[in-house]
């Protein structure tokens, strides 16, 4: 699913809209070889917008519309864009320039469930900042079944690290995030609707 572009820095925007890295395209800017509405501009950090007119070497620049993607994450894989201690999420996602794309919300290596992957800075942190008040829904395993007179403790909320109430968290799986539930299955991914974006902003 795609939406217009939002305000971008101008590095940015060379890298989505050509094959170039950011250190390539902010060699580009410096060089002059960039205009923005006809005028050469050498400020990396311009913002642009989906209006303006901008040309690399004379010729026109346009964006890849933004990415949005559900991913069910599998155990021992990390929210990063590189491979660390265990293999990064994002190479489940099958798509070209993978490297664009971000993991909004991370979860623990050990952690499963619903990860949302976008190349949209705005959307994402729309989700994350705390004035959202984005609700996100677990499952989580024990080692041994909760007694009913801890069911009133869980109403007013528990750590979820190490033990509480007498047991131990042993597995968490988040569910959903906001109105969005989980529908893929483990290791798969889908794009999302325009209304399941629209959702969050």
């Amino acid at each position: 699913m795609f939406t217009p572009m939002a305000a971008m820095r101008l590095d940015k925007f060379i890298c989505k809209s050509t094959a170039l890295s950011r250190a390539e395209a902010q060699a580009a800017i410096h060089a002059g070889t960039i205009r923005v509405n006809a005028e050469v501009v050498t400020d990396v950090a311009l913002q642009v917008h989906e209006n303006n007119n901008i040309t690399l070497a004379g010729q026109a620049l346009w964006a890849r519309p933004s990415r949005y993607i559900m991913v069910h994450k599998p155990g021992n894989t990390i929210c990063s864009n590189v491979d660390e201690a265990y293999p990064s999420l994002l190479n489940t996602i099958d798509l070209d320039d993978c490297a664009d794309l971000h993991i909004t919300g991370r979860l623990d290596a050990d952690t499963t469930g619903l990860v949302l992957v976008t190349d949209d800075g705005r959307w994402s942190f729309n989700i994350i900042r705390p004035q959202q008040q984005c609700d996100k829904v677990y499952r989580v395993h024990v080692r041994h079944p909760i007694a009913a007179n801890v069911v009133d403790q869980f109403a007013h909320g528990l750590q979820l690290q190490g033990e509480e109430v007498g047991n131990r968290v042993v597995g968490l799986h988040r569910q959903s995030i906001g109105s969005l539930s989980l529908d893929v299955d483990v290791g798969q991914w889908r794009h999302l609707t325009a209304e399941e974006v629209a959702s969050f902003e």
